[in-house]
């Protein structure tokens, strides 16, 4: 646990005991991602190539039990690519519906900030085969994701987050 997450929970108190033992473990668990929109002065995104799927997709991943989605989404940066950058501001929660084998997710998409394409990235081997830098309308996404992105760039510019449910905006 780092020392920000610790201080959250010390701040907090301890532990509320369950009423009815057990029924926490009872309670539906969702899976949470999150995701960097990093581009490049020119406007196009980083997308990462992922070897286990067929589509582009941002750099970041799924939030580890304890872990702040925001520490996930610089952690995961780090692993797939070997960029350490700082996680900008909240700019989309996106909720997806479960769809066989993965489960319903939540997922945040957090600014990147703007980089160099020249900056020397270091894929992942063992989970991305590249990285490609594109306009998000010649990028080959999930309909789902190109939505969210789009709420995402919308929200670069209005400078207020986005709830949405499979990328459509919530209201």
């Amino acid at each position: 646990m780092d020392t920000v997450t610790a201080s959250f929970f010390a701040a907090e108190g301890p532990p509320e005991a369950e009423f009815h033992p057990g029924i926490a473990r009872r309670m539906a668990h969702k899976t949470v991602a999150a995701g960097a929109l990093i581009r490049d002065p020119t406007g196009r995104i980083l997308f990462v190539v992922p070897n286990y799927k067929p589509y582009l997709d941002l750099p970041g991943g799924i939030v580890e039990t304890g872990e702040p989605p925001s520490a996930a989404c610089r952690r995961e940066v780090l692993e797939e690519l070997g960029l350490d950058r700082p996680t900008g501001r909240l700019l989309v929660v996106d909720w997806t519906p479960g769809r066989d084998p993965w489960s319903d997710q939540v997922q945040f998409v957090f600014d990147g900030g703007v980089l160099d394409p020249a900056t020397d990235l270091r894929p992942a081997a063992d989970e991305l085969t590249g990285v490609r830098w594109l306009p998000l309308e010649d990028a080959t996404i999930r309909a789902s994701l190109h939505r969210r992105l789009s709420l995402a760039l919308t929200a670069l510019t209005t400078g207020e987050p986005i709830h949405a449910e499979m990328g459509h905006r919530h209201q």
